[in-house]
């Protein structure tokens, strides 16, 4: 029989997993190319041999998804594999339609075919769309389970924009740790709680190695926490499943791929930020629920943000500085840097768009609706320089940095400036405490 054409529709991260459970020793297909999209400047690259196996000895190319057509037609592709994440459903079928109307297959994996088993139990947490508050949620597990005497070796979702062979398997147990690898500022947001925590987290590219280097990590390992990006699904079956909901965006949680497979699959769901949001919204989340998922334990849940100096917020034009993904492909139009900008009586909050420089601006054309607000674009050193310039020529009287790090220790801020923290709190009973002790009795981890 002759081999399939594959090609593989990605963004740095699910898009090679899916190649390397599924199809790296696959003699019955050929994967032809890999296509890039949401992350700026990742096409234009090589998967490397030596992570691709002994089936591509040159490597895959690496291409832009806006050749798509093009490329079904020149490697006579008979399967397009869908393999990234916080996609509108129009927009997945929008591409399926490019795919099909090219005459090739829309595939999408699923769980069965790419996640993996570790001898370690696995908790897992991931989210309805990018933004629900993952990072604090996993956060909270770690803390409730290091209070046992646990040994937790977190692993996070892939970010490799960088060497793909230099980030097969990626360590992560000191600040300085982050400083070798040349992490990214996405990079060091998702990575640098963690150590500052005192637990390990594992990062890359082969989610299989990092498994096992995982489970056999030198400080030890009782539980494995998978960490999940946007709102892809776990790379590793957990026994324990939480996933995030954010009613915010009410609705969204079954609008959005994948996000709806973790409500459906989800054991535990967390409705976060209820201190912020909507009555409507929240109430919307419930129903979602309740229509697709009816046996999951809820969990409601508060964001409480602190601010280092919220005199510097107080009467002045303020520019609001979030996470970069959050409002880029996660849509989000208020971040804890906006919430802290209201709270502490902020006069104005100023629009970064006149402003900005070099890739930043591309940013706004590409995701017209990010607003009165500047993401916190670091994939590369000119964006971080790009962010750097803009915040210098904005015509504001302080910066509030929303962001998971210290912004001040990646760029000079020539500007008062105070950050804003923020920490899952859980609202009245089921909480996570009682999830994780019956989790916990079940591993048989504690009596």
């Amino acid at each position: 029989m002759d081999k399939k054409n594959i090609l593989i529709i990605g963004a740095a991260g699910r898009d090679f997993h899916n190649f390397n459970t599924y199809y790296r020793n696959n003699e019955s297909a050929n994967v032809v190319a890999f296509t890039a999209a949401q992350i700026p400047d990742i096409y234009g690259r090589k998967y490397p041999a030596i992570l691709a196996g002994k089936l591509y000895p040159d490597g895959i190319p690496i291409l832009s998804e806006e050749e798509l057509p093009e490329l079904i037609q020149k490697y006579h592709v008979q399967d397009c594999v869908f393999s990234y994440s916080d996609v509108p459903y129009n927009r997945v079928m929008n591409i399926s339609s490019i795919v099909n109307a090219a005459g090739a297959n829309f595939i999408l994996l699923g769980p069965d075919a790419t996640m993996l088993k570790s001898v370690k139990p696995v908790i897992s947490v991931c989210a309805t769309r990018t933004g629900c508050g993952k990072s604090q949620t996993s956060r909270k597990v770690i803390e409730i389970l290091m209070s046992k005497g646990l040994r937790v070796v977190a692993v996070r979702h892939p970010m490799p924009y960088g060497n793909l062979a230099e980030q097969k398997v990626q360590r992560f147990a000191t600040v300085k740790d982050l400083a070798d690898h040349r992490c990214t500022i996405e990079e060091m947001e998702e990575y640098e709680p963690h150590v500052i925590r005192g637990n390990v987290i594992y990062a890359g590219v082969d989610y299989e190695a990092i498994l096992r280097a995982a489970e056999n990590d030198p400080s030890g390992c009782d539980i494995i926490l998978w960490d999940g990006g946007n709102n892809d699904f776990s790379f590793y079956r957990p026994d324990l499943s939480i996933t995030v909901a954010d009613p915010h965006r009410p609705g969204n949680e079954l609008r959005y791929y994948p996000g709806e497979v973790n409500l459906r699959m989800a054991d535990v769901i967390v409705i976060n930020k209820i201190d912020t949001a909507s009555p409507e919204g929240v109430q919307t989340v419930r129903e979602s629920i309740a229509a697709v998922n009816p046996h999951a334990i809820v969990i409601d849940a508060a964001s409480p943000i602190r601010v280092e100096k919220p005199e510097i917020i107080r009467n002045k034009r303020v520019l609001v500085i979030e996470d970069g993904p959050t409002l880029t492909h996660g849509e989000m139009k208020i971040g804890a840097g906006t919430v802290a900008a209201r709270k502490f009586g902020a006069a104005e909050l100023i629009d970064p768009r006149p402003f900005v420089v070099g890739k930043l601006a591309e940013t706004f054309r590409l995701y017209p609706n990010i607003g009165n607000l500047l993401p916190a674009m670091g994939y590369g050193d000119q964006q971080v320089r790009d962010l750097e310039a803009t915040i210098e020529r904005t015509d504001c009287d302080a910066v509030i940095i929303g962001t998971p790090i210290d912004l001040n220790r990646i760029i000079k801020i020539n500007k008062p400036n105070t950050r804003v923290f923020y920490d899952l709190q859980e609202i009245g009973k089921p909480d996570l405490s009682e999830v994780l002790n019956d989790f916990l009795r079940k591993q048989r981890l504690q009596k």
